[in-house]
C-alpha cells in the first residue's frame, strides 16, 4: 500500500518546492504527461525513473517509495539488527504492527537509534584521528619536549644556589622560551582538538581538501574546455589543487575513452562495471574510474548519476588510499590502514583479475550490504626496466537483500565491531 502511494508523495513534494510539472518531468527526463500519470498513480515507477525524481527532488528515494513510515520502519529494523547477540531478539514480524499501535514510542526509538549511529560514526573518526593522525603525534611529542626543557632549566636553577648571574639569567631566558613554545603548541592542539569532532574541519592532508572540494561540488568535476588554465580554484593550498588538478586531467582522458552517451545505456541495461567493460570493449580500471565519479545529481539530462548509498575507494601498491568517496553504511578510514579483508586489496595481490563479491560491513546498527567489485591494474610508465606501479579500484553497489553468504568488512581494526577475526590487528574499542 505504502508503494502504491509513490506518485502522492512525489505530487506533494513538488508542489511543496513550487515546481511545475512540466519543470519537473523535464528535469527527470520524462514528458509532463507520464508524470502525471505517475502522480496520479496510475503507472509505477521503475528504479531509475525514481532515483531520477528524487534527485530532480532533493530527496532520498526511500522517503519517495516508502514515505515517512517506511523510513521509519528502517530505522527500526536496523535497531533491532544492533541488539547484541545474547539479549532476548525484538519480534521483528510484529515492527509494522509496532508503528500503527504506538506511533509515538515508534518514533522516539527511531530517533534514539540514528543518534547510536551518529555517535558512533563520530567515536569511530575520533578514535582513528588520535591513533593515525600525524598532527595530534608530532603536537604531544613537542608538548613533551617543551615541558621537559623547562623542568630541566628549573631543576638546575633550583638546586644550584651559587649559579653565575650570566647562567642563571641564560637559564631564564630558555624557560621563557620554552613556555612560549609550549603555549602555542598547546593553542594549536586545543583548537585541533575543538574541530576533531567535524567531518569536513581540520583537514590534514591535501587529499582531504580536494575530497571536501568534490563533495560540496556534488562529485561534478569541471568538463572539457571549463577551467583549463584554473580547473580547482576553490581550493586553498597549492599542493590540493595539484592533486585535482592530477584527478581532472585523468578523469577528462577517461571521458574521452568512455563518454556519458556511451555509458549511460550500458550501465542502465547492467549494474555490473565488468560486464559494461566487456561490453565495450574497455579496461575495467577506465569504466571503475567513470562509476566512481559520476555527479550525485547530474545537471544534463543523459548523464548517468552516482548510485545512491554506493560507495568506491582506490589505493596504491603500498594499501594506502588514494581516492575516497564514502557513503552512510560503509565508512573509509582517513588515516591509517583499512581493513585487510577488503576485496580492494584482494585485487591488489591478483592484478588483471576481477573480484566480485558480497560485503557485510561490521557496525552496530549502522552497517550496509554490498556488491563489491574491484580490480588492481599494473603498469610501467617509466619503463620496463623501472619498478612497476599498480593501482587498485573498488566500487560498492548497495544490496537489499541480505545474504547470509555475505563477507564482513570494517573500516580499520581499532573501530570495527567484528568479534571474530582471521585478520585483525589490534584490538577494537566497539566490539566489546
Amino acid at each position: 500500500m505504502r508503494r502504491a502511494l509513490t506518485g502522492t508523495r512525489i505530487r506533494e513534494r513538488r508542489l511543496l518546492l513550487g515546481l511545475t510539472q512540466a519543470d519537473c518531468a523535464r528535469r527527470a527526463g520524462v514528458s509532463p504527461a507520464y508524470l502525471n500519470l505517475i502522480e496520479h498513480n496510475r503507472r509505477p515507477v521503475g528504479p531509475e525513473l525514481l532515483e531520477r525524481l528524487a534527485a530532480t527532488l532533493g530527496v532520498e528515494t526511500g522517503l519517495l517509495a516508502e514515505g515517512a513510515e517506511g523510513a521509519l520502519l528502517q530505522a527500526l529494523t536496523e535497531a533491532a539488527a544492533s541488539v547484541e547477540p545474547t539479549a532476548a531478539p525484538p519480534e521483528t514480524a510484529r515492527i509494522e504492527e509496532f508503528v500503527s499501535r504506538f506511533p509515538g514510542w515508534a518514533a522516539l526509538l527511531a530517533e534514539r537509534q540514528g543518534r547510536v549511529q551518529s555517535l558512533t560514526r563520530r567515536i569511530e573518526t575520533l578514535s582513528e584521528r588520535m591513533a593515525q593522525d600525524p598532527f595530534l603525534s608530532a603536537s604531544l611529542h613537542e608538548v613533551l619536549s617543551a615541558i621537559t626543557a623547562i623542568r630541566s632549566s628549573s631543576a638546575i636553577l633550583a638546586e644550584e644556589s651559587d649559579l653565575d648571574p650570566e647562567w642563571r639569567a641564560r637559564f631564564h631566558r630558555n624557560i621563557y622560551a620554552d613556555s612560549i613554545r609550549l603555549t602555542e603548541v598547546s593553542t594549536a592542539l586545543a583548537a585541533w582538538l575543538d574541530q576533531a569532532h567535524a567531518p569536513e574541519a581540520g583537514l590534514a592532508a591535501p587529499q582531504e581538501e580536494v575530497e571536501a572540494w568534490l563533495a560540496s561540488r556534488g562529485w561534478e568535476l569541471p568538463g572539457p574546455g571549463g577551467g583549463a588554465d584554473d580547473p580547482a580554484p576553490d581550493l586553498a593550498s597549492g599542493a590540493a589543487q595539484e592533486l585535482a588538478g592530477r584527478l581532472i586531467a585523468r578523469h577528462l582522458s577517461d571521458l574521452r575513452l568512455l563518454p556519458d552517451a556511451a555509458l549511460a545505456p550500458v550501465h542502465a541495461a547492467t549494474g555490473d562495471p565488468f560486464e559494461v567493460a566487456t561490453r565495450l570493449g574497455l579496461p575495467p580500471a577506465l569504466v571503475l574510474r567513470r562509476l566512481a565519479l559520476l555527479p550525485s545529481s547530474p545537471a544534463e539530462t543523459g548523464t548517468p548519476a552516482f548510485p545512491e548509498g554506493a560507495a568506491a575507494v582506490a589505493c596504491d601498491a603500498s594499501g594506502t588510499l588514494t581516492f575516497r568517496r564514502p557513503c552512510a553504511g560503509f565508512a573509509l578510514p582517513r588515516f591509517g590502514a583499512a581493513c585487510a579483508l577488503w576485496p580492494l586489496y584482494e585485487a591488489l595481490s591478483q592484478p588483471f583479475t576481477p573480484v566480485s563479491t558480497l560485503l557485510r560491513t561490521a557496525a552496530r546498527g549502522s552497517g550496509g550490504l554490498f556488491r563489491a567489485y574491484a580490480w588492481a591494474e599494473r603498469a610501467y610508465p617509466a619503463g620496463l626496466a623501472a619498478p612497476p606501479v599498480t593501482e587498485a579500484w573498488m566500487l560498492l553497489l548497495p544490496l537489499r537483500a541480505a545474504p547470509d553468504t555475505a563477507r564482513a568488512v570494517g573500516s580499520s581494526c581499532r573501530v570495527c565491531a567484528e568479534t571474530a577475526c582471521p585478520a585483525r590487528r589490534e584490538p577494537s574499542i566497539v566490539a566489546a
